[in-house]
């Protein structure tokens, strides 16, 4: 699969009807500042897509991208930022929650993660949430760029092993040079090809 055309739908303070919807829906989800507008703008290689900022918690929105006019990219809030209201966070997880209970067209999540670092209680939560609804979904590694070969090889194991999952199924990802784009799109392909058996 190839990306030509993504446009910027609208955002939601709460799931609800959009434009469009009924077309299948990925949805990206991550801890703040893990990267998830900069790795929707490489994906679509778009810029200003969707909007980036060295703050984190800037997705206080749920976003939809239209790609290809075939289907929906869900850009859930961040999750896991310490400097904000609990009122805040709890706002967000309801939004979450919200998302994921009563989408109907939901086909894959992409559970993206920094390769940096070890999964946060946070990271670890999402990944037992998707788990445990039976969601389709692909762990993806951030800031793939900012470690050594032999620094990526010590984290994956870590990575898949506190989320479940083997070390050849993450896809690291770089979003200022695009490695790992191929085999994303391929994944995403492969994951809107597949029957609709989910269990919500």
């Amino acid at each position: 699969m190839e990306i030509k055309t993504a446009t910027f739908v609208t955002s939601l303070p709460r799931y609800t009807s959009f434009p469009g919807i009924g077309l299948p829906q990925i949805a990206v989800a991550g801890r703040s500042n893990v990267g998830k507008s900069s790795l929707i703008n490489s994906l679509c290689k778009a810029r200003n897509l969707a909007k980036t900022s060295a703050t984190p918690g800037k997705t206080r929105l749920i976003n939809v991208f239209l790609i290809n006019n075939a289907f929906h990219l869900i850009d859930l809030p961040g999750y896991g930022y310490a400097q904000v209201s609990k009122k805040e966070k709890q706002s967000w997880g309801t939004m979450m929650e919200e998302y994921f209970s009563h989408s109907e067209h939901l086909k894959h999540v992409l559970h993206l993660v920094d390769i940096r670092h070890e999964p946060s209680n946070d990271d670890k939560q999402m990944n037992a949430y998707l788990y445990g609804h039976g969601f389709p979904f692909s762990v993806i590694a951030t800031k793939a760029d900012k470690l050594s070969r032999a620094q990526r090889g010590a984290m994956l194991p870590k990575l898949a092993r506190n989320l479940a999952v083997q070390p050849w199924e993450i896809i690291p990802y770089s979003s200022q040079n695009n490695e790992g784009r191929p085999q994303l799109l391929t994944r995403m392909e492969e994951a809107l090809a597949m029957p609709d058996e989910l269990v919500l």
